[in-house]
């Protein structure tokens, strides 16, 4: 099922000026808040889709009769439309605070066919509103909320910074009769690296990984060290490169591609695509059969288990004459190639197919 990055926009006070009688009841009272504009077209250009949702009490009654709701609504609608903006659904509750509806913010009846379709993306979906049922409503909806016009968000271009400047984090469990592993990484932060994987050697290429790929990792792994120690690489692997894909999200704004890396003898070449196409070649030979205590063999495995879990295409070549170097050489690369890749510049999808 699609997930989409979606943002619940409440109208008066948010998207439009509110006045002092509660109504906009003529298109004498339109009135746009600043930069609302233009931070849309800057939202709406990182992938996001709005949709309106708002409270007006006793619409279609003598208080708010439709023929006064209707021309000021119409035409701004008109006016956003002009400039490129839209909303897939434009959600009202008409009802009076007393009514005992179950449309009326904080209550979830607006938005109840987004919540059982399951097609918000919770990481990356957001309330924007004026008051503190804007707020409730983000709670009750298990979603972020900004609640405009307070300290961090106090204009549209507070909020444009606080939607795209998250950082990108992510956490991964996964539990088999064999392994357990949690894993935790912030792309946009560098310095905080602890990796316990049982294995001194993967510890120390794992961190060279990160070290250089300029990003936060927490990896804890319990595996069947007794049996082997394939499958702790393995399963180190798959959590390593599939938190890495979740953490990046939809991709916008990244390098996509990615390094050459000598140290000393060795010399690593590493071309990747973050193409969400999982691809993997090796081309290397490592003739001493372990460094320290992993198996030589299980490099190559770690790679390739990466690059699926990844959804990357990524091919390594490494030629030297120190094994210890040739490995160290070529989590190294990898660690570059991803800092290249991972890094975000702006926020175009770097693809003319539009997804990655």
């Amino acid at each position: 099922m699609t997930q989409k990055k979606l943002l619940f926009i409440d109208r008066d006070g948010t998207l439009i000026e509110e006045p002092e009688d509660k109504q906009i009841d003529s298109i004498a009272k339109l009135d746009f808040i600043p930069g609302v504009i233009p931070a849309l077209l800057e939202l709406k250009n990182a992938g996001y889709i709005f949709v309106m949702i708002s409270n007006q009490d006793g619409l279609g009654t003598a208080s708010l009769p439709y023929e006064d709701f209707t021309p000021p609504h119409e035409l701004m609608l008109k006016i956003f439309a002009s400039q490129g903006i839209t909303f897939e659904n434009i959600c009202i509750c008409p009802h009076l605070p007393d009514a005992g509806c179950e449309c009326r913010k904080p209550k979830v009846g607006l938005v109840l066919d987004y919540l059982v379709k399951q097609t918000i993306d919770r990481d990356h979906s957001f309330v924007i509103g004026d008051r503190e049922t804007d707020m409730q409503l983000a709670e009750n909806m298990g979603i972020k909320g900004i609640h405009f016009g307070c300290k961090n968000s106090a204009t549209w271009q507070a909020v444009v910074a606080q939607i795209l400047m998250q950082a990108r984090c992510a956490t991964e469990l996964r539990k088999t009769n064999e392994t357990e592993i949690s894993a935790s990484v912030n792309l946009d932060r560098q310095n905080e690296i602890k990796i316990q994987t049982g294995i001194g050697f993967l510890d120390h290429m794992i961190e060279q990984l990160a070290k250089h790929g300029g990003f936060s990792l927490s990896l804890s792994v319990k595996g069947d060290l007794e049996i082997d120690e394939h499958h702790t690489v393995e399963d180190t692997a798959i959590v390593l490169g599939e938190v890495i894909r979740k953490a990046l999200g939809d991709k916008r704004g990244i390098g996509r591609y990615g390094f050459l890396l000598p140290m000393d003898e060795a010399l690593a070449q590493i071309a990747l695509d973050l193409s969400g196409r999982p691809y993997f070649v090796f081309n290397g030979e490592l003739k001493r059969e372990r460094v320290g205590d992993l198996a030589t063999e299980l490099v190559p495995h770690f790679f390739r288990s990466f690059a699926d879990a990844l959804k990357a295409n990524l091919h390594i070549e490494v030629k030297g004459e120190n094994e210890h170097h040739m490995i160290e050489s070529i989590y190294k690369g990898v660690g570059r190639a991803l800092r290249q890749a991972i890094t975000k510049t702006d926020n175009i999808l770097p693809s003319t197919k539009g997804v990655l």
